[in-house]
């Protein structure tokens, strides 16, 4: 065998191992956040196993429409394995089916400040962020937010349907910068 031959059937199995280590931690619920959300490093998704309830930290797909289209193509969302091609939200559920979310210069839920809140009007880059006009949140939906002001969530695409809830998001290896 020539050392080139020897050097690509190395290549090869080196490939190999690294697929098959991401697939069996994507099997096994193993989650990478490279965001500035919530801690960077390594984290499992737990099958939820009752009703989502407020101040749970989930993993949840979001929904395809517009806005998040336009979120993966401005870089507020990575690509993944949800529908539309993008990574899973890393979120905390701030408010449940029926609470009344008003959004303001920051938000309120049921007429309770919500820490580290604040909308913004511009992303990093002075692109415009609109945001959510805020209401009752329906039957089926939840309503996220991180703390990290540069957060993309709910402040700006609302309430999303629960039904893309992965489970909850536990920490396995991470650092917070």
């Amino acid at each position: 065998m020539t050392r080139r031959g020897l050097a690509i059937i190395i290549l090869g199995i080196g490939g190999a191992a690294v697929l098959g280590l991401f697939a069996a931690g994507h099997l096994g619920g193993l989650r990478l956040n490279l965001t500035p959300s919530y801690a960077l490093g390594i984290w499992r998704i737990v099958p939820l196993d009752r009703e989502t309830a407020i101040g749970d930290l989930v993993f949840i797909c979001p929904p395809q429409t517009e806005a998040f289209a336009l979120a993966l193509e401005r870089g507020y969302l990575r690509p993944g394995l949800c529908p539309g091609w993008c990574s899973p939200l890393i979120k905390t559920v701030v408010a449940t089916p029926g609470k009344q979310v008003e959004i303001a210069s920051a938000i309120s839920i049921d007429g309770a400040p919500l820490a580290g809140s604040e909308v913004r009007e511009t992303d990093a880059e002075g692109r415009a962020l609109l945001p959510h006009v805020g209401g009752a949140v329906p039957p089926g939906h939840l309503f996220l937010h991180s703390e990290y002001a540069g957060s993309y969530d709910s402040r700006y695409f609302g309430p999303i349907p629960a039904a893309g809830l992965l489970g909850l998001a536990r920490p396995v290896l991470t650092i917070d910068p």
